[in-house]
């Protein structure tokens, strides 16, 4: 039977309740590409973690406006010894819990002679934020057939309630990914996934993200769990839609959705990906990367 809603065109601009600030970018242009940054507030400063492509590793910045940052700072670099991250780390999920700043990560090896491309999920601490060890082993490597050979874009909650780390994850294919997992662990490095994963999939009926959905950021706010989260639409292009659960694990889309798509007379109108949410007084902040 024909759905009448399959093939609407997707609307530009944001959308429920969101307005964008400013019509330029805060990071990119000579830096080359940056993306799926990780954003948090602490002490009047908004300290960032991102991936950057040029030297494929992830860095550090600091804002006191949320919109003016600091150069960036090197602070996870790539392997080259490595079998799992010898070509690029980026995508970096943070908690600073007990002191102590936990970093998940993705770690990436490229195609080449007698290698298929590979993605990992890896495992770092910090007492600063800028100087992290990281554990050599990684914490979540593909295992499971809808994983293929790509698990990556961890995003890690610390539940106080459940007294466990919380991740939800993307897996299948290297250069987009197809579904989001989710997996549960005492201690940040030992993770038992959920027996139904993946526990989030592309909806054949909504035409904007029928192709995959991945790269989310999942927040607790006022008993429900909210998954912003990167679909894309059967010509390929992406969005961000926001989803909900009561338990992290059956989701429901909301009815706005994409809630962040890009704009034709703007920078990001091919398309927006990865985001990052801060809950302030007034409201929520976001950043997201997307491209042009």
């Amino acid at each position: 039977m024909h759905n009448p809603n399959q093939y609407k065109p997707i609307p530009c601009g944001v959308m429920a309740g969101w307005e964008r600030v400013g019509n330029e970018p805060v990071f990119g242009g000579a830096m080359g590409t940056v993306f799926d940054n990780y954003v948090i507030y602490e002490d009047g400063i908004y300290k960032m973690w991102y991936s950057w492509r040029p030297v494929t590793c992830i860095v550090y910045a600091e804002s006191t406006d949320g919109r003016n940052w600091t150069l960036p700072k090197v602070v996870l670099t790539y392997d080259e010894e490595s079998e799992w991250e010898c070509s690029e780390v980026s995508r970096p999920t943070i908690i600073h819990k007990d002191g102590i700043y936990h970093m998940w990560y993705t770690g990436q090896v490229f195609a080449r002679e007698n290698q298929m491309s590979k993605s990992c999920i890896g495992y770092a601490v910090s007492e600063d934020g800028v100087n992290w060890m990281r554990r050599e082993e990684p914490v979540l490597v593909p295992e499971e057939h809808w994983e293929r050979y790509c698990v990556m874009c961890p995003h890690v909650l610390w539940d106080d309630e459940d007294n466990i780390f919380k991740m939800w994850y993307s897996a299948g294919h290297m250069h987009e990914s197809d579904a989001i997992g989710y997996a549960e662990s005492p201690d940040g490095i030992n993770w038992i996934r959920y027996s139904g994963n993946p526990v989030f999939m592309p909806d054949p009926n909504n035409y904007w993200d029928m192709s995959k959905v991945e790269a989310c950021f999942v927040m607790k706010w006022d008993g429900w769990y909210y998954m912003f989260y990167m679909g894309v639409h059967g010509d390929y292009k992406s969005a961000v839609g926001l989803a909900r659960s009561k338990d992290g694990l059956l989701w429901e889309r909301h009815p706005d959705n994409p809630i962040i798509a890009g704009d034709d007379d703007l920078w990001d109108f091919g398309g927006i990906c990865k985001v990052s949410v801060v809950e302030e007084e007034n409201g929520f902040r976001l950043w997201y990367n997307a491209s042009n």
